[in-house]
């Protein structure tokens, strides 16, 4: 029965997830809270490692999620819930895309999900500030602040927004957070 609560779950998040790895987040959030597979310190853990391995990151936390909840076995019903949506409506959209490609609602309905799937990322964006550089959970309002944290989110944003660092790859940016979460890591 887990199975197939697990891939519904997962099913629903591929359906309405429109944006991206990070717009499955808002989701996660609610398949935590409601089922408790997974806690918010393990959700922070699912998009540190999905952000920093191949493949798509809702792909990666679907099967990390799913694993966490009942090992390899939930990790490929999730993956597969995960991604059933998707592969449904692009085989459905195919077949029928060339004949809708102009029409004005289709175009309508594109041009309202944009603002719907910067939404859902924003959402995302301002949860994992929330639990990472501020260290709260979701009911929480300020109590304190990681400042080791939020200097590396502020030296880094400082470090690619006036280019300093354009011609590293962002490997080197991935192993340089990792060093430095391993060296203060051990001071806690």
């Amino acid at each position: 029965m887990i199975y197939l609560q697990l891939f519904y779950e997962f099913f629903k998040t591929g359906l309405f997830a429109v944006g991206g790895g990070l717009a499955t987040l808002p989701f996660l959030y609610d398949i935590s809270d409601r089922f408790g597979w997974f806690t918010e310190s393990q959700l922070a853990d699912m998009i540190a490692i999905s952000e920093s391995t191949p493949g798509a990151i809702g792909i990666n936390m679907s099967t990390y999620a799913g694993f966490l909840t009942t090992n390899v076995t939930g990790a490929v019903v999730a993956t597969l819930g995960l991604i059933t949506p998707s592969v449904v409506i692009v085989i459905l959209i195919s077949r029928v895309l060339s004949r809708f490609q102009n029409d004005q609602r289709v175009q309508a309905v594109f041009y309202g999900l944009r603002p719907a799937s910067t939404a859902l990322i924003a959402s995302a964006g301002l949860s994992v500030m929330s639990m990472d550089l501020l260290q709260l959970d979701q009911e929480q309002l300020i109590e304190r602040v990681d400042w080791m944290s939020l200097a590396l989110a502020v030296g880094l944003f400082i470090l690619m927004k006036y280019r300093l660092t354009k011609h590293l790859h962002p490997i080197v940016f991935i192993l340089i957070a990792a060093g430095i979460g391993i060296l203060f890591g051990m001071g806690s």
